[in-house]
This record gives C-alpha cells, structure tokens and sequence, in this order.
C-alpha cells in the first residue's frame, strides 16, 4: 500500500515537471532571482552573488498526505569571463514517509561559491548536496556578512509557500537533464560545454542573465 501511494505521487510530480517547457523554467528561474531580490531582510548579498562562480534555481513541489513525494526543474548558469553562460537544465524528486500532510512549493537558490562546485555541476550526472559539495544555509541581507569569505563550497536559500516546514535541500540529488539541454539548444550539447560558454546561450536566456546582473 505504501508502494503504491508513493508511485501514484511520484507520477503526479512527473507530470507537473514534465508539462513545463524549456522556456517557461528559464522563464521562472529568472522571476526567482528577482523575487529574491525584491525581499531587503532576506535578500542574497550582492557580495556573495559578486563571488558567485555559478548558481543553481530550482522549483521543487512536495505534496502528499502520510506519504510523501517531490520533484522538481531548474538550471544552473555559470560565470564565464564573457558574462554569464546560457542555463543547463537540471531536476530533483524523491519520496519520504511520515506523519505529514500538505503541500509546498519551494523556490531554492544554490550559489555556487567556488570552482568545484561549479565541476561537480558540469559533470553531467547527479549532485548530491551535502556529500558531493559542502552547503551552509546562507546569509541573508543586502549587507548582512556579504564581505565574509564563504564557509562551504554552496550557499542555500529557500522561499516557501505551504504546509510543510523545515525545508532543507541536505541530501538532496540534483541530477542534470540531458534532454532537456537538447531540447532547447536543438544540439546533443554537454553540460559543461554549457557551462563554460563555449555553447552559445539562446536569446531565449537573455532575462535570466539580465536578473543576475554583472
């Protein structure tokens, strides 16, 4: 039975992540980091950006009642010596079980603070947070220990809305999405190629760049 209700919610995941365009994640990526921004209290440091080697957004949707389950599509966009890379698309989900009822929508931002950070998202495979990278939740406030040398090799922030609490991103697997990077550069392209710039990004990226600024 617990089987049973776990793929039922799993599948019911699959398709809200998989009914979301290429286009319309990038789209909501770039309304993430605005949102985030617009929120002075809680706002990523505009140091911590500026050091930034790369970032990862992400949507994560958890739903269930007694059994849990939660999927969810973002990208990650690196900072390249000609400005920010074109987003190579990535994906997470997963089940749980416990005494738990609800729903959430998370908007997760992942800074990537150093250079292997950035390669263990260039890789092509899967991440898992806390075991592949260090990750430290972040701090928050326009000024608040912006000038303070990072402690783990991700930041983390997160925005939620929902029933659920404690929303962590700890052992989480962020697995990179292969066809999704073929669908939206209509090439058989290489998450690093991406993320290097050597892939030109589509002008289809041009508002998530402008969010992140310089």
């Amino acid at each position: 039975m617990k089987k049973l209700f776990l793929v039922l919610a799993m599948s019911s995941l699959a398709v809200v992540v998989a009914d979301a365009a290429e286009q319309d994640t990038v789209n909501r990526c770039a309304a993430i980091i605005s949102q985030f921004q617009q929120m002075p209290e809680k706002a990523i440091p505009r140091d911590v950006l500026r050091r930034a080697k790369g970032l990862a957004i992400m949507s994560v949707v958890k739903a269930g009642f007694i059994f849990s389950a939660k999927g969810g599509q973002g990208v990650v966009i690196a900072r390249t010596p000609r400005g920010w890379s074109g987003p190579s698309f990535i994906a997470t989900g997963g089940g749980g079980w416990g005494l738990q009822a609800g729903a959430q929508v998370t908007d997760f931002v992942i800074v990537l603070n150093n250079d292997a950070a950035l390669q263990a998202f260039s890789r092509g495979g899967n991440v898992t947070i806390g075991v592949d990278v260090s990750a430290a939740a972040g701090p928050v406030g326009r000024t608040a220990a912006g000038a303070v040398m990072p402690t783990a090799a991700v930041y983390t922030y997160s925005r939620s809305k929902g029933l659920f609490v404690g929303v962590s991103l700890e052992g989480a697997v962020v697995g990179t999405q292969r066809q999704s990077n073929f669908n939206y550069y209509e090439a058989p392209v290489r998450a690093d190629s991406i993320l290097s710039g050597v892939t030109k990004a589509p002008p289809g990226a041009a508002p998530l760049r402008r969010a992140l600024g310089p």
